[in-house]
């Protein structure tokens, strides 16, 4: 879809603008992951959907072994193996397996595999999507599990499987969910409480959620300038380029800049649901996969953006999860072009 491209751009721009003002270092490499990530979806868009989903099952399975590997041998930081070091980059196997997740499910949730509408078929499918999120969870990286299993629930609810067996996993999940809790890490659980009570400790969990708002209000209106955010600068806002990269972009670039921020996201939703309608109303086989792949990475990209932005303003739980462009790191935005050059 190459009409994604003029807002992904801009976005982009935005985000690495935003690392100038806090890190000029960090600049100069976001610049050359976005080139690289523009370069790989001319790349992907060269080799051709056909391609990929003809290796759809191939490249699920080398995503789950490369996850496996990284659980094992992976770089750690702060406690998390996520990442794989390849000497001039670090290589995030679970930001790049979502769009091949999507793919292999599009591919798997359609009418030729359910015809029958065998539960045991559904079930091999809740197979498919825990496996690789169980192994992301672990690393542990909750809110990249988070996202894998937003867009599961959304596949699956536009798929033609009986809406009694969709009906049948959810309340299955809302009577596990809590068993979730003993299964956290203490920092994740602790993200949870401060954000539900934010003032009992405000130097421990709660300092970063804090923080942020305190740095998103300090842009006001029309922001303190481009390298001018006091609060990211001079690092009173932990994780400035990764997880509250909006938070200094606001500082800098004021409301208007959010504002700006929201509009281009809201463009690329509207071309992503045009899409999916398109081939939402063609009935035949191959249509629903072209719709099934669509309206999962339109969960992909909405669920990241609706979690970062609502952690930056202190209404969501502090979850560990990039903003799409914006956020520091070449995984993230090289694997999100990837997904985009898919889209039929």
């Amino acid at each position: 879809m190459t009409n994604l491209l003029i807002p992904s751009v801009l976005l982009s721009l935005f985000g690495v603008f935003t690392l100038f003002g806090i890190d000029t270092g960090l600049f100069f490499h976001q610049l050359i992951f976005v080139v690289i990530a523009f370069a790989a979806f001319a790349a992907v868009k060269k080799i051709g959907l056909p391609v990929f989903r003809l290796n759809n099952k191939f490249l699920y399975w080398f995503f789950i072994t490369v996850l496996a590997i990284t659980y094992i041998i992976g770089v750690e930081a702060k406690g998390s193996k996520r990442w794989l070091n390849f000497g001039l980059f670090n290589f995030q196997a679970s930001e790049f397996f979502k769009a091949f997740f999507i793919l292999f499910l599009a591919e798997h949730l359609t009418k030729r595999y359910i015809r029958h509408n065998s539960f045991d078929v559904f079930l091999k499918s809740i197979a498919y999507f825990i496996l690789p999120t169980f192994i992301i969870f672990k690393q542990p990286d909750l809110g990249n599990a988070m996202v894998f299993f937003f867009i599961f629930l959304v596949m699956v609810l536009f798929s033609d499987y009986p809406k009694r067996y969709i009906l049948y996993f959810i309340g299955f999940l809302l009577m596990t969910i809590p068993l979730g809790w003993f299964f956290m890490k203490g920092y994740q659980r602790a993200r949870i409480l401060s954000f539900l009570s934010p003032h009992v400790n405000t130097q421990g969990t709660a300092y970063n959620m804090i923080q942020a708002m305190i740095t998103v209000g300090s842009g006001k209106f029309f922001g303190r300038g481009l390298g001018l955010g006091t609060q990211a600068k001079l690092f009173f806002l932990p994780e400035n380029h990764t997880d509250f990269a909006f938070a200094s972009l606001v500082e800098q670039f004021g409301f208007l800049g959010g504002l700006a921020i929201l509009v281009i996201y809201a463009v690329i939703v509207y071309l992503l649901v045009k899409r999916a309608l398109r081939f939402y109303f063609r009935r035949d086989e191959e249509d629903k996969k072209k719709f099934l792949y669509t309206i999962g990475v339109l969960a992909y990209l909405v669920f990241q953006i609706f979690v970062n932005i609502g952690m930056n303003l202190g209404i969501m739980p502090v979850a560990g999860i990039a903003l799409p462009f914006i956020s520091y790191g070449g995984s993230s935005i090289v694997a999100l072009m990837i997904a985009f050059a898919l889209i039929p």
